[in-house]
């Protein structure tokens, strides 16, 4: 009988390294939401890729940060955690950011690890002879198997880590099917599309404090897709920034994430979005379960 390899990697790293773009890299479509603004991931997100035989599962996390609110807490809970059981750890650091002090500190949390990788990203953006001393200190902060120089966002170097990431994976039998696919809800993805263009469109730090959920999706009788979601804030105030003058922002906001549904799930879609005040929402545990995340 065929043996068969599958296995769970973790992806960890600071805040804005590049995560959410290489998961969409490996998996050559859209499955987490990118902005350059920091702590955009929330959710913690499995995406199953096929390198021949072997499995490889990757769980993509939140950034590590230094957590102020409950969102905070529960966003770098699900990043620590998502280390205990993984096979492999692979830890993403922007090499234009070089060694931080939160990558020391990932270090010494990861260092005992059997299996662990590091990836320097976007090494297209800096000088050749500046990531050699982040190699020489990385090699004496934890004993990783291979320190990859990648671009997550030109996609260079990243087959080659997938290879070597591969090559670790335990013999098991297949967890998900042979498939690449994602287990990110349905409800939940189109959610986080729309936070995405919030993300983009309205600055400083509101998005931080708002949250989106698809409350109902229904096919029309010409086939066309229905998706009312709300759009929660804390406050009046923060309602008339995200409407904007005339609802001008609302519809901006909606126009883009409609387009980006469309394109993802190449159907015709119409998007009803409705904004609420809940000034209490990070309080909530549904919001949290919601998001994969624990209530603490």
């Amino acid at each position: 009988m065929k043996k068969t390899y599958s296995g769970f990697i973790a992806i960890i790293g600071p805040t804005n390294a590049g995560k959410s773009t290489l998961l969409n890299q490996i998996m050559e479509r859209k499955v987490s939401i990118v902005s350059h603004k920091v702590q955009t991931t929330r959710t913690r997100l499995r995406a199953i890729k096929m390198v021949g035989d072997k499995q490889l599962i990757f769980v993509d996390t939140p950034g590590v940060f230094s957590p102020k609110r409950r969102l905070d807490r529960a966003m770098v809970g699900a990043a620590m955690s998502a280390m205990d059981d993984a096979d492999a750890i692979l830890l993403l650091i922007d090499a234009q950011k070089g060694i931080t002090q939160t990558v020391r500190d990932l270090c010494e949390k990861i260092k005992n690890h059997n299996n662990l990788f590091v990836a320097l990203n976007k090494v297209d953006s800096v000088e050749k002879m500046t990531l050699l001393p982040m190699v020489a200190e990385l090699s004496q902060m934890a004993n990783f198997r291979e320190i990859f120089m990648i671009s997550a966002l030109k996609n260079d170097g990243v087959k080659q880590m997938l290879n070597s990431l591969a090559d670790v994976m335990p013999e098991s039998p297949y967890l998900f099917e042979t498939k690449d696919a994602t287990d990110v809800p349905d409800m939940l993805y189109l959610a986080e599309l729309t936070r995405e263009k919030i993300y983009k469109y309205i600055h400083q730090e509101l998005p931080y404090h708002i949250n989106v959920v698809t409350e109902h999706v229904e096919t029309d009788d010409e086939g066309v897709l229905e998706i009312y979601q709300k759009i929660v804030v804390q406050n009046e105030a923060h309602k008339k920034i995200v409407v904007g003058r005339g609802g001008e922002q609302l519809k901006k906001i909606g126009t883009a994430a409609r387009h980006d549904i469309q394109d993802q799930w190449g159907v015709n879609a119409r998007l009803h979005l409705f904004v609420r005040v809940e000034p209490n929402w990070e309080e909530i545990a549904e919001n949290y379960t919601d998001q994969g995340l624990e209530f603490k």
